[in-house]
C-alpha cells in the first residue's frame, strides 16, 4: 500500500487486517501527489497494489493519469453504495470528514452563522482564518461551491473571503483552530477530525485549545446545501501484483469493524450507514453534508484553483 496518510492513521488497522487474513500489508507512506507521481514513474514495474489518498481530487487525479484499475469484488463495491464508488469503479470511499466553520464559544450566540455566505459580509473584516489556496481540502470545498454556485457567484464569495482574512493564509487546519482560540480570528474553517484529534491528545495544552472550540454546521435549512463534505478513498494501482489480496483488504476497510475503529482513533465519519462515530464527533452534532458528485468535486480541482488565484487567495 502507498498511503497519503500518516502510518500511525492507518498501519494498525493494516496490522489488524493481517492477523484475519494471513495478507501481509507492506506499507509506503508520503504525500498524496508525490505518491501519484512515483506510481507514474514505476509504471509496470511499480510494487504499489493499494493506493490510499485523503482527498477525492487526489483520487481522480489518479484515474486521469491512467494509474487506477477497476475494482471488481462486489464485497467491496455493493457495501459501499454507489455514492462512495467512483462510476466506473476506479475508487472507493472509505471515510468521510466535514469541513464545517469553527468559533470560540459563545462568541456568536446573540447572532449565530447560519450560512457560509455570511462569512463575506463587513461584520467579519479581518475575522477569517483558513489555509492556502494550495492546500487540496480547500481546492475541494471550492470545486463544490463551483458545482453547486457556478463560477461568477463563487468568484465573488472567495473574494469576500480574502477581504475578510485575518491574516495571510498559513499552516494546517490545528494551526487555523490555534490562532482562533488565541483571538488572532473569529472564523476558521477546519476539517472535524483535527478538532476531534485536538480533544483526545495526549498533551493538555492541545486539549485546552480545542476545549474552547465549538462546530457550526452551515446552510442546514431543508432546501440549503449543507456542509462540505470530502472523502479519504483507495484505489486499485493499475499494474497490481496482487489485486484479489488488494481487494480483501478494501472489503475488510469496510466491515463494520473496520469503520468502528476509524471513526473512533481517526474521529472521521463512516461511509458505511449504523456505524457509531467517536464521542468527540457526536458532541460536535448532526449535520447534513453536501450531495455534490465525489467525482465532480474532483473534475473542478483546476477551475477551482484558477479561480481562488483570481480572487487572490494565496
Amino acid at each position: 500500500m502507498y498511503s497519503g496518510r500518516q502510518e500511525a492513521l492507518i498501519k494498525p488497522l493494516l496490522d489488524k487486517f493481517t492477523q484475519q487474513s494471513g495478507i501481509a500489508v507492506n506499507l509506503v507512506t508520503g504525500k498524496g501527489d508525490a505518491l501519484l507521481s512515483r506510481i507514474k514513474a514505476e509504471g509496470q514495474f511499480t510494487e504499489a497494489d493499494v493506493l490510499l489518498v485523503a482527498d477525492v481530487g487526489r483520487l481522480v487525479r489518479a484515474k486521469d493519469m491512467g494509474l487506477t484499475q477497476a475494482i471488481e469484488s462486489a464485497d467491496v463495491t455493493d457495501v459501499a453504495k454507489k455514492y462512495w464508488v467512483e462510476e466506473t469503479k476506479q475508487w472507493v470511499a472509505l471515510t468521510k470528514r466535514a469541513r464545517p466553520i469553527m468559533v470560540r464559544k459563545g462568541t456568536f450566540d446573540d447572532a449565530p452563522i447560519t450560512g457560509l455566505e455570511q462569512l463575506v459580509g463587513t461584520e467579519f473584516i479581518n475575522s477569517i482564518c483558513i489555509r492556502s489556496s494550495s492546500n487540496i481540502y480547500n481546492q475541494s470545498m471550492v470545486s463544490a461551491l463551483i458545482e453547486i454556485w457556478g463560477d461568477e457567484k463563487t468568484l465573488a464569495w472567495a473574494k469576500g473571503m480574502v477581504a475578510n482574512f485575518a491574516r495571510s493564509p498559513k499552516g494546517g487546519d490545528r494551526d487555523q483552530i490555534k490562532a482562533l482560540a488565541a483571538g488572532e480570528c473569529d472564523v476558521a474553517i477546519a476539517n472535524t477530525y483535527y478538532l476531534g484529534g485536538m480533544l483526545t491528545s495526549k498533551d493538555e495544552d492541545t486539549r485546552q485549545v480545542a476545549q474552547q472550540i465549538e462546530v457550526v454546521w452551515y446552510d442546514q435549512g431543508e432546501n440549503e446545501m449543507g456542509v462540505h463534505v470530502n472523502v479519504s478513498g483507495a484505489a486499485i494501482t493499475k499494474y497490481a501484483k496482487n489485486k484479489e489480496n488488494a481487494e480483501k483488504l478494501l472489503a475488510y476497510m469496510l466491515t463494520e469493524t473496520a469503520q468502528k475503529w476509524y471513526a473512533e482513533v481517526n474521529h472521521e465519519y463512516p461511509v458505511i450507514e449504523g456505524v457509531a462515530v467517536s464521542q468527540e464527533l457526536a458532541s460536535f452534532g448532526e449535520f447534513k453534508g453536501q450531495t455534490v458528485p465525489l467525482t465532480k468535486i474532483g473534475e473542478n480541482n483546476a477551475k477551482a484553483l484558477m479561480l481562488m488565484d483570481r480572487a487572490g487567495w494565496k
